[in-house]
């Protein structure tokens, strides 16, 4: 499955964020540190009831497909963890790994879309499984729940929605590092700030993500890729969530193309050149404004700077800025001249 499948796939909910195959052969990672104590017992609630850490786990392992990133910022090397995509050795992206310190990779659980391997978790020996960004079933939740204690998605998201901050802070809480992670979600979040600080002219723009799957696919407000830009000042199209429904995404028709032009549309692409002369090719899109002012950004995928704009986590967020807000300025600055590549 291509990366943009494997990215759609997910926006439908037809995969579950932890079925796995044999897992690769790295070494056994190292066991988590601990949190401080005085921290547990702590009750973190989620979709399916709430569930109870007593003591600082030192063998955690990921079922949800982001929650690696949140540990490593912590300071924690988890033993198991989740593939979404971009075969990083460990499941552990570019702008992730400097922060292994030389541990030992975690063994790697592929997500193939047919539900957690729980034999293989068990025989990771976990004493916490992470589901936050995650599709657990309540049959799938409660399994889990019997190899060790088990924190599933939050019922105040949907499914694969908790935003990157909840994801650092619940993190934190399992492992009994809330104050840690506090500080990382401040921390990030001022890059924010300086970047809106630096870039008024994004306050005055609205901004969508799509990508070209059976047509035009274009995410919505509930998707990390939105949100991502509304943190940025972008506003979205009024009447988004409207057009597709309460999902992460969906396809829209030709005559709802008016969606598109935007003051930036980000398109995440398999091959630039070729997403490029097909948008361009349809006489429909080729004569939106958005086009005719230069205001499109392409992001081929399997390279860490798309990866990690649909990977937003406490780590991969400050990459993102780094590479993606100079290509959005250079969008929205009215010289349709400027390479936004």
């Amino acid at each position: 499955m291509t990366r943009v499948l494997a990215l759609v796939a997910l926006v439908l909910i037809t995969i579950v964020g932890c079925g796995s195959t044999a897992p690769t052969a790295t070494p056994a990672a190292a066991p988590a540190t601990s949190g401080a104590a005085g921290a547990f017992p702590v009750t973190l609630p989620h979709k399916y009831g709430s569930t109870t850490i007593t003591a600082a786990p030192k063998r955690v392992v990921t079922v949800g497909l982001l929650e690696q990133d949140s540990l490593l910022a912590l300071g924690i090397v988890p033993v198991g963890t989740t593939e979404w995509f971009g075969n990083y050795p460990g499941a552990i992206g570019e702008w992730a790994k400097g922060k292994l310190g030389g541990a030992a990779l975690p063994t790697v659980l592929k997500d193939t879309g047919s539900g957690p391997q729980f034999e293989k978790i068990a025989a990771l020996k976990p004493d916490l499984i992470l589901g936050l960004y995650s599709g657990l079933t309540k049959e799938q939740y409660e399994t889990l729940s019997k190899i060790a204690p088990t924190v599933a998605q939050p019922k105040e998201y949907i499914d694969y929605g908790i935003p990157w901050q909840e994801v650092t802070k619940k993190v934190g809480a399992a492992v009994g590092k809330p104050a840690d992670a506090d500080q990382l979600v401040k921390d990030v979040e001022a890059r924010f700030t300086k970047v809106q600080q630096e870039h008024p002219e994004f306050k005055e723009a609205t901004g969508l993500m799509a990508t070209l799957y059976e047509g035009y696919f274009i995410f919505g407000s509930q998707d990390p890729r939105n949100r991502l830009l509304g943190s940025l000042g972008f506003k979205l199209p009024d009447d988004l969530d409207k057009a597709i429904g309460d999902k992460f995404g969906a396809n829209i028709s030709r005559e709802r193309l008016d969606l598109v032009d935007t003051g930036v549309i980000v398109w995440s692409v398999t091959d630039t050149a070729k997403g490029e002369a097909t948008l361009h090719g349809d006489s429909v899109y080729k004569g939106l404004d958005v086009v005719k002012e230069g205001r499109e950004v392409y992001l081929p995928e399997n390279t860490p700077p798309s990866d990690a704009v649909a990977f937003l986590t406490v780590l991969s967020v400050p990459y993102v800025l780094d590479t993606l807000v100079p290509r959005l300025a250079a969008a929205v600055d009215g010289d349709p001249g400027t390479k936004t590549s």
